[in-house]
């Protein structure tokens, strides 16, 4: 079976976050994320994490807004937000390196046009460069879920890879991200497998528990194993009940 991590922001949630990397590790699972960390002190979440003997896998950047919280998920596509990405990249990187975040995922925003990818891409390869040490991903995002998202498209994501041509930047895929984008998980997944650092799984349509349904996960996990890949694969969905009640797709 692959390695699988349980997303803390969306999972356990019937307990204060710092009590789920415990209830993650009881339950099965072999590493941690959490999306937005920011409003936790960092070294107790640390030692929370620590505690429970599991890596994190992954943190998101930027840190929310919190005088705006329906404010944009990200600027790093964004004209003329260069500063503000920069300055919360830093902020997220010291984060990640205080909780040993191995990816930290770097969030486009929303924004159209070539003028967004350019910034896009310079603003990758200058924090490639400035934290050359920690692991980068990208992820396509459908536009249903957070509309005018720039990396909606997974053709997309690989050219900017490539523009970036750096190697602690890769591709995040989520497989209920591909379901919307493409209406195809498993053809999107072997085009842009060899980028993949990254991988997050909800149930299609409705990112409930990633179970047998309208795609059938038990296979693509095998054929993850099959295809012997090594990255983690990210519980990221709405529990049906109490977490720990639903859990038979990571056994």
């Amino acid at each position: 079976m692959p390695k699988f991590c349980a997303n803390l922001t969306m999972l356990f949630t019937e307990v204060p976050l710092l009590e789920r990397p415990l209830a993650a590790k009881v339950s099965g699972f072999d590493a941690v994320e959490v999306l937005f960390p920011y409003d936790e002190n960092a070294a107790e979440l640390g030692t929370a994490i620590a505690r429970a003997g599991l890596p994190l896998a992954l943190i998101n950047c930027p840190p929310p807004n919190y005088a705006d919280p329906d404010g944009p998920r990200g600027f790093a596509a964004i004209p003329d937000e260069q500063d503000r990405f920069q300055q919360a990249f830093r902020r997220s990187l010291r984060y990640a390196g205080a909780l040993g975040a191995e990816f930290l995922h770097v969030m486009a925003g929303a924004a159209q046009g070539d003028e967004a990818r350019k910034v896009f891409v310079e603003n990758l390869k200058w924090a490639a460069a400035f934290a050359g040490r920690q692991k980068i991903t990208i992820e396509p995002i459908n536009t249903q879920d957070m509309p005018g998202y720039f990396l909606n498209d997974f053709d997309l994501a690989v050219e900017v890879l490539a523009e970036v041509n750096a190697p602690n930047v890769g591709l995040q895929f989520d497989a209920y991200h591909a379901a919307k984008i493409t209406g195809d998980v498993l053809g999107t997944w072997e085009r842009v497998r060899d980028h993949v650092t990254h991988v997050q799984v909800g149930g299609i349509p409705d990112r409930s528990e990633p179970i047998a349904g309208a795609f059938d996960y038990p296979a693509f996990f095998a054929q993850l194993d099959e295809q012997r890949f090594n990255g983690w694969v990210s519980g990221e969905y709405r529990p049906s009940g109490r977490t720990e009640e639903n859990l038979s797709w990571i056994t």
